[in-house]
């Protein structure tokens, strides 16, 4: 039923008004087919009645001298004594036989259903084998028999017939007419409804995610007084009150990016003035005490850490202000090949932190060694696997900051899981766009922070992130370069396999 039913609402009101008169006509139809049946019934009731037995009586006689003057063609005379039909006949008629002597040749059934005939003289349908339908009435004769008289109802069969098919083929034309006609109506009435439906649909399609949306589309017909005008009035001031409120977020985000890169630019000086101090106090170290040297120490590492975080940020104000990028044919495959190096690099210096000049393991606080180098080294790296395609892959993009974006997932991998961790770096190329995935063995992501992984300043770990440096500004930065690329990031993350996947629109190399 539901496949049947119009998609449109133009459909659907034609369809309900076609309905609607089609069940109006035939309820017209049956209605005067049924008072004209019950019409023609009762004037062949009065005619059946007006005879009277007068035919039935003749035909205790001879055939020949049976009595049918002024008797309608057709009419069937029967008489009956001790149960059993003495006579029958019928007026200038053919009996089912064929012969023309007027005579029936009444079936068993037949005799049956006539002898059961009420004899209180009132008409009543009969259909007999030999005849068809009739409207007989039964009497009692003055002698003791019963005579039978009846009309044929055939005739008011074919009258009713007859109109009932002028009817159909009357209502047809006008429900077909009706159609045509209403779809046009409708089609008309509803144009301003069409009009209010396109806005919301130019409306939908429009990007009010970020950035400065001119919102000025407005429905056309918002000045009648009917429905569609109510709706057109209230759809425009919701759309008004939506560009306003975009205008003004469009205000707070421009002035946020303008206060992030000001105060990025404004605190860069300060920060290099700060650090100079103290990389030139530190030249002196031999001469510091150890308490100074180490607070100098720290001021130096943390003005790193401060100035990572200024950079990060103005990268953000400039990626959320719309700036173009450049745009040049980057080698992805060379991308990631570069950050997996630089990963096993780190991973090779971290391992080699508690590795002596000679070779060997730092000693315990005992003064013992702990073992050799290659020992200390194999329980604090990565296993790094590459999983790329035989020929380079290449997307069009800004190549620092897609390079960027792909240090930032490795990087990630390599920060956030366990020492012995197994980490794989793929590029896989689906139609036109190109996947690069990140898959660690690890312990995966807390449940709470996978939807928000992606957000700036989110941390697994706010202690060990910032004991290694981490800003939580990486992960952003990865999202905000895909989006300006046209491409999005994803992750999936369960206990021992966690991915994250960066999509870019790829197209053939020139």
């Amino acid at each position: 039923m539901t496949r049947l039913r119009p998609r449109t609402l133009r459909g659907q009101l034609t369809l309900g008004l076609v309905v609607l008169l089609a069940a109006i006509f035939v309820g017209v139809g049956i209605g005067t087919t049924t008072l004209l049946h019950s019409f023609l019934v009762t004037r062949l009731d009065q005619q059946l009645t007006a005879a009277g037995p007068r035919y039935a009586q003749s035909l205790e006689h001879e055939l020949a001298a049976a009595d049918t003057r002024g008797q309608t063609q057709g009419t069937f005379g029967a008489r009956a004594a001790d149960n059993v039909i003495t006579q029958d006949g019928v007026v200038d008629g053919t009996s089912m036989t064929g012969d023309n002597t007027g005579q029936v040749n009444l079936s068993a059934a037949d005799t049956r259903a006539l002898l059961a005939l009420p004899t209180d003289g009132s008409p009543h349908t009969l259909c007999l084998a030999a005849l068809g339908e009739y409207r007989l009435r039964a009497v009692k004769g003055a002698d003791g028999d019963f005579l039978f008289t009846g009309l044929p109802l055939s005739p008011v069969s074919a009258t009713v017939r007859e109109l009932a098919t002028a009817e159909f083929a009357l209502f047809g034309g006008a429900v077909v007419a009706a159609a045509l006609g209403g779809a046009a109506w409708v089609r008309l009435a509803l144009r301003p409804l069409d009009r209010v439906a396109t806005t919301a649909e130019r409306v939908s399609t429009m990007s009010l995610a970020s950035g400065e949306v001119a919102l000025d589309v407005r429905v056309p017909d918002a000045e009648r007084h009917d429905e569609v005008g109510r709706v057109g009035a209230s759809l425009n001031r919701m759309l008004g009150h939506v560009g306003d409120a975009l205008a003004r977020r469009q205000a707070v985000e421009r002035r946020l990016r303008d206060f992030a890169a000001d105060a990025g630019h404004e605190l860069r000086t300060p920060l290099a003035a700060v650090r100079g101090h103290a990389e030139l106090a530190l030249r002196r170290g031999d001469e510091i005490p150890p308490d100074a040297l180490h607070a100098l120490t720290r001021i130096e590492a943390e003005s790193r850490r401060m100035g990572t975080i200024v950079d990060d940020l103005l990268l953000l104000a400039r990626l959320d202000a719309g700036r173009p990028l450049e745009s040049t044919e980057v080698d992805l495959t060379l991308l990631v090949l570069n950050a997996v190096d630089d990963a096993q690099a780190a991973d090779l210096a971290k391992a080699g932190d508690g590795v002596t000049a000679d070779g060997t393991a730092d000693a315990t606080a005992d003064g013992t060694a702990d073992g050799t180098a290659e020992v200390t080294a194999a329980l604090t790296r990565h296993e790094w696997r590459l999983d790329l395609p035989t020929d380079p892959v290449t997307v069009p993009g800004d190549p620092h900051r897609l390079a960027q974006a792909v240090a930032n997932f490795v990087t990630n991998a390599r920060v956030h899981t366990p020492a012995g961790t197994r980490v794989t770096v793929g590029i896989s190329v689906h139609a036109d766009r190109v996947r690069l995935a990140v898959e660690d063995t690890g312990p995966g992501l807390a449940p709470d922070l996978t939807d928000r992984v992606f957000d700036r300043f989110t941390r697994g770990d706010p202690a060990r992130s910032r004991a290694s440096g981490s800003t939580g500004l990486g992960l952003a930065i990865t999202r905000a370069v895909a989006e300006a690329h046209g491409g999005r990031v994803g992750v999936i993350s369960e206990p021992g396999r966690t991915v994250f996947e960066l999509v870019l629109p790829m197209r053939s190399a020139t």
